[in-house]
């Protein structure tokens, strides 16, 4: 059975997708940009500033799920150009701790609404139900 996560703290999907899905122990939560949940705009900066406010979206959809981010086992990083990897992976290090969770990172020709950096993440309930 699947179960949508929504949640105000996070963007509205911008498509036919939830921003969230619940099944059993585990919680995905959809690729997020650096989008305010707020204006629905990308957030001033460069990567570094969108890769924060990408994590700090996930984080709303798994608190909504009420599930942490250290309970994350799987992200999957998109970057618009590979050249931003060190500046995504120094904010994306002060978000998570040892043990770290399995990670891609890739490049991509282009993200949703121009935007640098887009990450996706898969955790396991505490609870297991």
């Amino acid at each position: 059975m699947r179960q949508q996560v929504e949640t105000g703290g996070a963007p509205a999907a911008l498509g036919p997708y939830s921003q969230g899905i619940r099944t059993g122990s585990f919680v995905f939560a959809a690729g997020q940009l650096g989008l305010d949940p707020a204006t629905g705009s990308l957030v001033d900066g460069g990567v570094a500033d969108q890769t924060e406010r990408a994590l700090r979206n996930v984080t709303a959809i798994l608190d909504a799920a009420g599930v942490s981010l250290e309970r994350v086992v799987k992200t999957t990083v998109f970057l618009a150009d590979m050249a931003d990897f060190a500046a995504m992976n120094e904010v994306y290090a002060q978000h998570f701790s040892a043990p770290f969770p399995a990670r891609s990172t890739v490049a991509v020709k282009e993200l949703p609404k121009g935007a640098l950096v887009e990450i996706e993440a898969i955790a396991v309930a505490a609870d297991g139900a």
